[in-house]
């Protein structure tokens, strides 16, 4: 059994399908009364009600980066073996703390990192205003990151719940920089129309994430947006590495989203 974190978000949706494919019993971790999740998933509140029998547990990183010690002891307790954690780029470049790696590296568990850079599926957030004119608006529209397909992230989970590995820290990136401005075109053509872009003032920005974001958070990714490092604008060989493909492009994201966007 593998029980899956944040089994209906963007990563555990299509790692759900992904382990479910291969025959693997998964336990999703979701508050949703109906999830969307395969048939013969079994559906759970929470990763401590699916530990017993539980062979790999996938985490995300939660809000306010609390450490995970205690849900760490307790899923060695079940007789859990590994875990794999979503963390992120920014603990590399030293835009986010370490707590969370560091709770997984003293839980005694074989783990694996998978420290993915800005994903493709951010994009959603210009869903409406796409849909309703044609437009959507972002800060630094000329400064390029090599975006990943979360869909990406999620096959590199499985590989590596199903692994015996031990140790191992993926940095996941797409296969290319795509700026906010070559994205708005990249949608336009999933869409067969003119997406026009709207540049945004950082502050204008800024008071658009607080509606979702703690402010700490908000002004960390506007760091990163605006003045990335040369690390987080290169791009990693991991993808690669692992699934023995290159990482989707982000016009492959779009396109196979288009429907939100309509």
């Amino acid at each position: 059994m593998i029980t899956v974190m944040g089994a209906t978000g963007n990563v555990g949706r299509p790692l759900v399908r992904v382990l479910a494919a291969a025959g693997e019993q998964v336990a999703a971790v979701s508050r949703q009364k109906t999830p969307d999740v395969p048939d013969g998933v079994r559906v759970v509140p929470s990763v401590e009600s699916a530990l017993d029998g539980v062979e790999a547990l996938f985490l995300m990183v939660p809000g306010g980066f609390a450490p995970l010690d205690d849900l760490l002891a307790a899923a060695r307790s079940a007789g859990v073996g590994r875990v794999v954690l979503l963390s992120s780029q920014g603990v590399a470049t030293g835009r986010h703390p370490t707590v969370l790696e560091d709770s997984v590296r003293a839980s005694g568990l074989k783990w694996t990192m998978l420290r993915p850079g800005g994903f493709a599926s951010n994009a959603f957030q210009w869903a409406e205003s796409v849909r309703t004119a044609r437009k959507l608006a972002a800060p630094f529209g000329d400064v390029a990151l090599p975006l990943i397909d979360p869909q990406d992230i999620a096959e590199v989970a499985a590989s590596a719940l199903l692994s015996d590995r031990s140790g191992d820290i993926y940095e996941l990136t797409g296969p290319a920089a795509i700026t906010p401005r070559q994205q708005a075109a990249a949608i336009g053509e999933a869409l067969g129309e003119q997406v026009d872009f709207i540049p945004q003032t950082r502050e204008e920005a800024l008071q658009t994430m607080l509606a979702f974001m703690p402010p700490e958070v908000a002004d960390a990714t506007l760091n990163i947006l605006g003045a990335p490092t040369p690390r987080e604008q290169q791009v990693s060989p991991d993808v690669a590495r692992v699934l023995g493909r290159p990482p989707r492009p982000f016009a492959e994201w779009a396109a196979r989203n288009a429907a939100a966007f309509k």
